[in-house]
């Protein structure tokens, strides 16, 4: 029987978590890049790798970034298309945060001789 490791269990509780924002009276931009997230083809079943981007302005939160991480690292397991999955965090981080805007990124690396990219804004 395999044991589960702390951080695979870590990984499978993991949700975004908000904290307060340091500055709500001042519109200023956040940008984070995962440049090592990964997903499953629901067709094949491959590997799909990709960056993805968020960028927000904050109004009264902002993201805590190790429960992000941990959040982004439960995908590598789950079948979605590049649409689905970069759909899914955008409204995963938006319904968290609430911000005055979000930009979520798909940035994923060519399969097939094909190189796709999902933009998700407000």
């Amino acid at each position: 029987m395999k044991k589960t490791k702390y951080g695979e269990k870590a990984i499978l509780k993991a949700h975004p978590e908000r904290w307060r924002n340091p500055s709500p009276d001042r519109d200023y931009s956040i940008e984070l890049n995962f440049p090592e997230f990964t997903c499953l083809c629901p067709r094949s079943g491959y590997p799909d790798f990709a960056t993805i981007t968020i960028n927000y302005i904050p109004d009264k939160y902002i993201v805590e970034l190790k429960s992000l991480k941990l959040y982004l690292n439960k995908f590598r397991n789950e079948s979605l298309s590049h649409e689905a999955v970069t759909n899914k965090i955008f409204d995963v981080i938006k319904k968290l945060l609430k911000p005055r805007s979000l930009e979520v990124i798909g940035d994923f690396n060519p399969r097939g001789n094909v190189k796709t990219v999902i933009r998700v804004s407000t």
